[in-house]
Order: structure tokens, then sequence, then C-alpha cells
């Protein structure tokens, strides 16, 4: 999943493990109490977001940010911070949960005292058509699992075309919904966090003019909504804090701007006027500008906080296409990149820190330490000379795509170092600019996919299984478009261990798993990691509890107080 996509708009149950920021800034302060935090206008001032509200055509994880606060789902992230923010909590339900038939059945039991923003109770019927609606072509958007995961779902059209909905999720009373998968899914409760898990009332849908005004199940519900501009959200009577401890809501309203420029919002930010006080963003990370600014006990310093998005800055190989078919030449080039100046050139070591693993430096993933072709921090040309030769490509010449602006990390300055990187070790680079709407679709068909290409990969849920699965997963490789396996890898004891990996409901042991299969596939140079990220995101003098939480790396709109 690409950060920059909707998901933009993309749990311990103890309060007590919660701390929060103080109104000055960043020190964790005693003072917060979600019991006492209500009150006051929260401002979010964003570049993207707000395309759409649709529950059906969110592509989020743990509920998204902003979503978050209109939609309740089965289960939600744990709104922590570390490791214990990694783990899916219960939301609608009661549980994560209960398993049978080896994880190919997953019963959810919903909570009392659940409630629309009219004040009709929540029933798993209103979950069940939620689902069946992200099927609806005239509805998309959403994250795709689940037409793979549920039995005979693959050609469903959505209740629309098809009214009798999905035999595989089955509601035998209000409170209880039932999935039958074709396969197990040990992750199940982390997809269960998705926002195509809201429930929605089928009397109030209006297909696609839904968007316009969908009803909330959360704390806060729509007053206005402008598509791409502005959304002012305000208390929704109906919720109830008593079965929602995960959500502290303490703004009276939150008014969302989006459509601004990243340098703009970060200086509002720093500057703190007026209504800016209480602002925060949920897209516009700290710039080289301000972070300049970042000294040590600094009082900007006190106003950041700083978390890690588990995902992964790379070079693809196409192992279709000579030379990068020699495994010896995709070797060489592991030797010859310089991760230090690929770092730079992502913004420095505050913003992102050099891989030589695919998973990124997260328990939650799995990851374990590797690093098959040492280059130290700066490249090894001469190790990388040494291999060419041996293959009988010495003065190799190759293109690099790379998208056409460096907004999403992919661009002109990343690109530009690795060339440089490369010709230490006698190869030359040419550079090959694609539009950056149009890079995905490039690099993701099989029948335009370049050589080698610049691309960036996160998790859709904290767990090795949406990093690994897509990637390497020779099952998922799509020749039509849309394709993430670039290396066109396909091993059918690597698919095997997938599937028995996805059947283990213990995290623990599915971690363990998932760390030892990427470090078997990072010994055949499939990829270059380069870079995994840090997120340094700013908040207003007015603003508490800005925790970044575990699953995202960003500060949480459901827990923040201005008051």
């Amino acid at each position: 999943m690409r950060r920059s996509l909707p998901a933009v708009l993309v749990s311990a149950m103890l309060l007590t493990a919660c701390q929060g920021n103080g109104g000055e800034g960043g020190a964790t302060s005693a003072a917060f109490d979600p019991k006492t935090c209500q009150g006051g206008t929260l401002s979010v001032l964003n570049q993207g977001g707000i395309n759409r509200l649709d529950p059906a055509r969110l592509y989020t994880s743990g509920g998204g940010n902003i979503p978050s606060l209109l939609f309740r789902t089965l289960t939600t992230r744990n709104r922590l911070e570390g490791e214990a923010g990694t783990k899916p909590a219960p939301d609608l339900a009661t549980d994560l949960g209960t398993p049978s038939d080896g994880a190919k059945t997953w019963t959810y039991k919903l909570r009392d005292d659940v409630f629309f923003e009219d004040g009709t109770p929540i029933k798993a019927a209103d979950v069940k058509y939620g689902i069946e609606r992200s099927f609806s072509p005239d509805l998309p958007g959403g994250a795709p699992y689940l037409r793979d995961w549920l039995v005979g779902a693959a050609n469903y059209q959505g209740p629309y075309k098809q009214p009798d909905g999905l035999e595989a999720i089955e509601t035998p009373d209000d409170k209880t919904i039932v999935f039958k998968l074709s396969k197990p899914e040990g992750d199940f409760p982390f997809l269960a966090t998705a926002t195509q898990f809201a429930p929605v009332p089928k009397a109030k849908d209006k297909g696609v003019g839904y968007d316009a005004h969908p009803i909330s199940s959360g704390p806060y519900k729509i007053e206005s909504y402008e598509p791409k501009k502005s959304l002012e959200l305000v208390r929704n009577e109906h919720w109830k804090p008593a079965v929602d401890n995960l959500r502290y809501a303490c703004p009276d309203r939150i008014e969302v701007t989006a459509g601004l420029d990243a340098a703009v919002i970060n200086q509002r930010l720093v500057s703190g006027a007026g209504q800016d006080a209480n602002a925060v963003t949920t897209d516009a990370a700290v710039g080289p500008e301000q972070l300049a600014q970042l000294q040590p006990g600094s009082e900007l310093e006190k106003r950041v906080a700083r978390g890690e998005f588990p995902a992964t800055t790379y070079l693809a190989f196409n192992t279709r296409k000579a030379p990068f078919d020699d495994p010896k030449v995709r070797e060489a080039l592991s030797y010859a990149v310089n991760r230090t100046s690929v770092v730079n050139a992502l913004g420095g070591s505050a913003v992102a820190g050099p891989s030589t693993t695919f998973l990124p430096p997260q328990k939650a993933l799995g990851h374990q330490a590797y690093d098959f072709f040492p280059a130290g921090a700066s490249g090894d040309p001469a190790k990388a000379k040494e291999l060419l030769a041996a293959a009988g490509k010495p003065g190799l010449t190759i293109e690099l795509a790379h998208e056409n602006d460096d907004g999403n990390g992919l661009g002109p300055k990343p690109a530009a170092a690795l060339q440089e990187a490369f010709k230490q070790a006698g190869v030359t680079v040419k550079l090959t600019p694609i539009d950056s709407a149009t890079y995905r679709d490039v690099t993701g068909k099989p029948a335009t996919q370049p050589g080698l290409s610049l691309q960036y990969w996160g998790a859709d849920w904290p767990s090795g299984g949406p990093f690994l699965i897509p990637i390497f997963d020779g099952r998922q490789i799509i020749t039509a478009g849309g394709n993430f396996n670039l290396a066109q890898y396909n091993d059918p004891a690597v698919n095997a261990e997938i599937d028995a990996i996805n059947a283990l409901t213990d995290q623990s042991q599915a971690q363990q798993r998932w760390g030892a299969l990427d470090a078997k596939i990072g010994k055949l140079a499939l990829t270059v990691p380069l870079a995994h990220e840090k997120d340094v995101y700013l908040f207003g003098k007015n603003v508490k509890n800005a925790v970044p939480d575990g699953w995202r790396g960003t500060y949480d709109l459901a827990r923040i107080s201005v008051k």
C-alpha cells in the first residue's frame, strides 16, 4: 500500500496506559485525563484527503484517522504508542473474533448499546450490508482482500445488482456475524479494522450519493462536507463513550481543510497564530525548513510527534529483463548502493533510516536483521565491479525509472543519488522519469514495466503478510496491470510457506515465520531495500496528547485534545 493513497484520509483497553503531550509540546503530561478533556475546536490542515467519505471506497487500515471519527468497525487499531499499538482491538465487536475450522471461519458478537447517529441500533445485518456494498463496481477504491478471502466472492457485484448478498457472510441474529473464508486467514482481526467493515443502514443508502453524507457510527457526525476542500464534524449524541474507550473524542468540533501546501501547513503550525494553535495535520510531514529548527530542547522540538509507519523504499528488479535476469548483476548493484546518500536525498536521518531488509525494523512485522550484500554506509563499488566482471558485464549501462517529482520519495533526488553510487562501480545509469500520476500504471504492468525502478511499500496492517505477499507471492502476479510482484517471482515453496503462515492465529509464531521468509527471499536479491520511513509531525501550541500510535506512526485525531 502506498502511504500517499486514501489511507491518509487515510488496543489495550486500559486508559492508564496512555500518556499525553502537554499543552506546550511533546513532554509527557500526567495532567491529561481523557475523562475531562472535552471542549474546543480542533483544526486539521491537510494537503490531500477527504476526496470521498463513503466507507466502501476508503482504503484504510485500522479504521483510518479521519474516517475513524465517523465510523466504527468490527475491530480497530490499538491506539497506543510502540509495540502495544501494533495490535488490533475490539471495536463494534466484543472481542477479536472466534476462529474455527482452522481459521477458515470467524465469528463476531456485537456490543450492546451501539447506535447510528439517528439513534437506530446497529445490527449485524448493517455490518454485512456495508461490506457487500464495497463489492459494487460503482463504489471502487476499497481494500481488495475480501474478494479473495470470502468463499464465492470473486465475481460478486454488490447488493445493487445481486440483492441476495454474499452467502459467505451469515447473520444468524442481530448480534452475530460469521465469515466463511476460502482458506485459513489468521490475520482476519487485522482486516476487520478496514473501513469496509463499518455498518451501513440499508434504508439510508443512496448508492454513489451516500458519499455526500454517510451515516455515522462513531463519536462525530458530518455538519458540512465539500469534497477535496473541507469537512466539519460535530458530536454524535448517540455515541456512548462507555462502550468505546478507545476514542476519547475530546474536541466539540473538528474542522478539516484540504488542498493546502505542505510548507504552508508547517509554517502555520510553527507560528500557531489564532486557531492554528489548535491545529494538527495528518499528511504534511515536517519539511526541511522546520527540521532545521528542531534543536534539542527547543520549544519547537516539544511540539513534534515522532513515529514510524512500517514502510520501505526499495529498488525493484524486473527479473524477466536482461541484465536483471542475472543474479550476479542484481547482487553487484546491491553492493554498489550508497544508502547514506539515499537517506539524505529523502530528507535526512530525521525522516528515513537505511535498510538492508525488506521488512522494516518493527517487531510486529517479524523483522529479522540481515545484510547479505554488505555495502556499508556508502557502498562497496569494488565488490560490485568484481561481481560484474565475473558475470561478464563490466561497464554496464542500465536504465532506472523514477517518478518525475519528489513528492512520494521516488523522484529525481534519490534517483540521482543512486546514479552517482552506481557510477562509482562503473555502471552508467540513464534516468527515466515517469509522471507520478501514471507511475504505478506503467511499473505495475508487466508489458510496460521497466527493468529497474524506485518503489515504496507500506503495510496495510502491522504484520509480515501484507508486506511480503503482494511483492513475492507468485499467485499475486497480475499481467493486465496493478501488479506489485515486480520481480515476477513465483516459487511454489514460498507460496506454500505463505499459506502455512496465514493459517496461524498465534501472531508471535507468525512473526517469526514472516521474518525467516523475508531472510530467505532476501538472499535472491530480487529487490534492493534502501530506507525505512520515519514520521515527524508538528502540532499546535494548545494540542495535548498528540502521541503517535504504533500502527501508523502518526498521532490519533480520536485522542487529541485542545482544551
